[in-house]
């Protein structure tokens, strides 16, 4: 019961909810920056209440993963429009865009002065300029986490801005935004929400704050990514989805990650790669060899009551096994389309240098038992 928990100054769930975002905006500024995607979810409704409130508005639209330059551009142009205030209207990668923007808003210097690895990994010196936070996505629960993922192409790694400056003044997660996502999105973005509340759970972070929101939400992704997968329309998966994945976010903002993010992050950086397909295709594989190192070397560990408890919650038989739960997870990947690593042209030849990244990432130092370079490089073999 000692732990520190920072998330969003406020957030509001639950259908409809879109509707509030032009009042909500008009408390913040006179002239928003909107940072919007380039796929089904247009930002014309949000332009028109922020019209409404006689709030004037710059778009900027993202499309793919941000890289550090698209958002030196995104930043510049903020600062010509004069914004004081930020809006981010999409996935992930929008919304990190959007978090970077509001930082530098308000602080001075360059990305660089601020960026973890390749940067200086200066602290943020003034608050961020308010921003409003709002998912198109179930997935990345990046709307209530304290960092921006940015790309660095030329170093083939992803890098963070890290600050709880950046945490969103308002998160506004509404459902109904996500009725019309494609099914390859629903489950790549699905399985990032379902590993984002399992690593947590496990994490050598993990707190009483977050185990409630793990439980609920692994429960919740259980019983409702297949089905939000197969049928979109079907309106209590979407909501369960998109609720797990803000559970997610607040998880992981607050208790870590472990391998499969651990993995990802590398693997996103050298490859054209999915964040939610990666860490989907590692999932079962980390659960299954973290179980194996801990039952060799830590066999009271907690994490193993953890991991069986999971299994419970996500097949929601509360007798399941680890195994089972494994097994359940390797099921709903086959089922979700979930492809091999080899898709994306990762070959043997790559595994010890992603294994040489992943070991020193952030999200690496969460996972509940430090794992060999053999187990590793086990994990990437089976992912192939």
């Amino acid at each position: 019961m000692n732990f520190d928990f920072a998330t969003s100054n406020r957030i509001l769930f639950g259908r409809g909810k879109l509707s509030q975002a032009g009042e909500i905006a008009a408390q913040m500024g006179t002239m928003a920056f909107l940072v919007t995607g380039t796929g089904k979810a247009q930002p014309e409704r949000v332009q028109a209440l922020l019209e409404e409130k006689g709030i004037g508005w710059a778009a900027f639209p993202v499309s793919g993963e941000p890289t550090v330059e698209l958002a030196h551009q995104a930043v510049t142009a903020a600062k010509e429009a004069r914004a004081d205030l930020v809006i981010g209207f999409g996935g992930g990668s929008v919304l990190d865009t959007a978090k970077a923007v509001s930082g530098m808003l308000t602080n001075p210097g360059e990305l660089m002065d601020y960026l973890e690895v390749v940067g200086a990994n200066q602290p943020l010196h003034h608050p961020a300029a308010p921003m409003l936070a709002i998912p198109t996505t179930a997935g990345t629960g990046t709307e209530v986490t304290r960092n921006a993922v940015l790309a660095v192409p030329e170093k083939k790694v992803k890098v963070s801005l890290r600050s709880s400056y950046i945490l969103p003044k308002v998160s506004l997660i509404d459902p109904e935004l996500t009725y019309t996502l494609p099914a390859g999105v629903t489950a790549s973005t699905g399985m990032d929400a379902l590993t984002q509340v399992l690593e947590p759970f496990v994490s050598v972070r993990a707190n009483a704050m977050t185990d409630m929101f793990c439980r609920e939400g692994l429960a919740r992704a259980g019983k409702s990514l297949l089905q939000a997968y197969r049928q979109g329309d079907d309106v209590t998966a979407r909501e369960d989805m998109a609720w797990a994945s803000l559970l997610g976010g607040l998880s992981l903002a607050n208790a870590g990650l472990g391998a499969a993010h651990g993995f990802a992050g590398p693997l996103g950086g050298m490859f054209d790669a999915p964040h939610g397909a990666v860490c989907a295709r590692l999932l079962p594989i980390v659960v299954d060899v973290n179980v194996k190192a801990l039952e060799r070397r830590s066999p009271g560990h907690p994490a193993l009551e953890r991991y069986r408890e999971a299994a419970g919650l996500l097949t929601g038989d509360p007798a399941a096994s680890v195994a089972q739960g494994v097994r359940w997870i390797e099921e709903l990947c086959a089922a979700l389309d979930i492809p091999s690593f080899s898709t994306y042209g990762i070959r043997p030849a790559d595994l010890p240098l992603l294994v040489e990244k992943a070991a020193v990432s952030s999200s690496m130092k969460g996972n509940p038992i430090v794992l060999e370079k053999s187990e590793m490089m086990e994990i990437l073999e089976q992912a192939l």
